[in-house]
């Protein structure tokens, strides 16, 4: 039984390179058309069903950043890499946020061409897997499905990815699935918290070092750049690293190799770099307490994680996951929230989202008796008989993913659910509580999704 070969196609108008390259990747099993303009390239693919696709910036007519956006837009599912001038990152950027799947720079390394075309291969000629996520991150919410959306798009691409968020949103959970999607899934994902590492240490943790570079340097030691060698690195909270680490990781960033401690040679690795923080990156720059070459470079493609109070209506399917993840084990009856317990935790402000929601209900199983978890029960703070607390103070200021429109109807659900839990769940006397007919009453419980 025979497998078909891979087909590539490389774009350049120098024929010394798009010989190398074809030599290279024939010696792969990969077969190769050449073509020397962007007018022969869009001919060709036309013609054929690419698995690869290596571009060159500058041709005679035209640019490859040009055939890469209109290529992606037609056939996302066909990885694009670029030919880069070297040194030149401010291209090689602008080739990854174009939607290239990766780069590499002129001369071109054989070694990081080959890591390029077996990552690509894998992606388009591999075996498909199951790119759904919606059973690791949890939501039917707007913003849930966009996330996911999102997630499937960059699994596909080696581009840099800084993950903003709230604490306790998930931003390891999404990173860590933006790794499982991709061609990386097989290679380490590593996490490293840039906050837990003291300075003097962070070097030898980030680079590793050689025997003798320094008291106590007893053996070589790999550092992490090294052990995340294939797949991904992620770097959380990512602003508490000082100056002389960033000025550090942005060379190791764009040059692809790092430098042990003690060691005068360079190693080169290939790691793709996901980034988080619950601070504001682009104030921390403004302020001069973050490089903005660093961010230029880690802020390739910029994702948002919503926090909890921007998708309330995901807080019945979170609670019973986590509740049925608390009680998984042994043969306890399940333990469920009444609905004046659920409607206090859908009012909630949750400062600290999913991870301060999973805290409060492993609180409230062991305070809760027959297998029912009441409002007391949760303990929400600065409530001790379990109503919920003024949201509205809660609410950022306005920024650029603010909806008003999603401001005022959160507000209304909290003054709703307050006025229901003060009346029993009585709706007559709630809508007389609120001063409104109870007609009007049933037409916001339906508009707000709370029937």
């Amino acid at each position: 039984m025979t497998t078909e070969r891979p087909l590539a196609l490389i774009i350049d108008d120098e024929p010394d390179i798009c010989e190398l390259i074809q030599v290279t990747l024939q010696r792969m099993e990969v077969d190769c058309h050449i073509a020397g303009t962007l007018h022969e390239a869009r001919d060709l693919l036309g013609q054929h069903a690419f698995d690869l696709c290596i571009t060159d910036m500058q041709l005679p007519d035209g640019n490859g950043i040009d055939l890469v956006r209109e290529t992606v837009a037609e056939r996302p599912e066909l990885p694009m890499a670029v030919i880069t001038a070297y040194g030149n990152m401010d291209t090689a950027v602008q080739a990854l946020k174009a939607g290239a799947f990766d780069f590499v720079p002129k001369p071109v390394d054989l070694g990081m061409l080959r890591q390029l075309v077996g990552g690509a291969t894998r992606l388009s000629h591999g075996p498909r897997i199951d790119r759904r996520s919606r059973d690791t991150l949890l939501g039917d919410s707007p913003a849930m499905q966009k996330i996911r959306g999102t997630i499937a798009k960059l699994a596909r691409s080696t581009a840099p990815v800084y993950i903003s968020g709230e604490s306790g949103t998930g931003k390891e959970l999404v990173a860590r699935t933006i790794h499982d999607k991709g061609d990386r899934r097989e290679k380490p994902f590593v996490p490293i918290n840039c906050g837990a590492i003291p300075s003097e240490l962070m070097e030898s943790e980030f680079f590793g070092h050689v025997k003798g570079a320094f008291t106590g340097a007893n053996r070589d030691k790999q550092g992490l750049f090294q052990a995340a060698d294939g797949g991904t690195l992620f770097l959380d909270e990512i602003a508490e690293l000082p100056q002389h680490m960033q000025v550090k990781l942005l060379r190791a960033i764009q040059e692809k190799a790092v430098r042990p401690v003690g060691s005068e040679q360079e190693i080169s690795v290939n790691v793709r770099i996901l980034s988080a923080t619950h601070k504001d990156l682009g104030q921390l720059v403004d302020e001069g307490l973050f490089r903005q070459d660093l961010f230029y470079r880690i802020n390739v493609i910029q994702l948002a994680v919503p926090s909890l109070r921007q998708r309330r209506q995901d807080i019945p399917m979170l609670v019973n996951h986590v509740l049925g993840r608390l009680t998984g084990d042994g043969d306890a009856p399940p333990v469920q929230l009444n609905d004046a317990a659920l409607g206090a935790l859908r009012a909630y402000a949750f400062p600290g989202n999913v991870r301060e929601l999973e805290n409060i209900l492993e609180r409230a199983l062991t305070l809760c008796e027959g297998g029912v978890i009441e409002p007391e029960d949760l303990q929400l703070p600065d409530s001790p008989c379990g109503q919920p607390q003024d949201t509205a103070a809660a609410v950022p200021a306005p920024d650029d993913d603010f909806a008003l429109d999603d401001y005022l109807a959160d507000v209304e659900r909290e003054v709703v659910i307050k006025a229901l839990e003060k009346t029993g769940y009585n709706k007559t006397a709630a809508a007389q509580l609120l001063g409104i007919s109870f007609r009007a009453l049933r037409y916001k419980l339906k508009k707000l999704d709370m029937e």
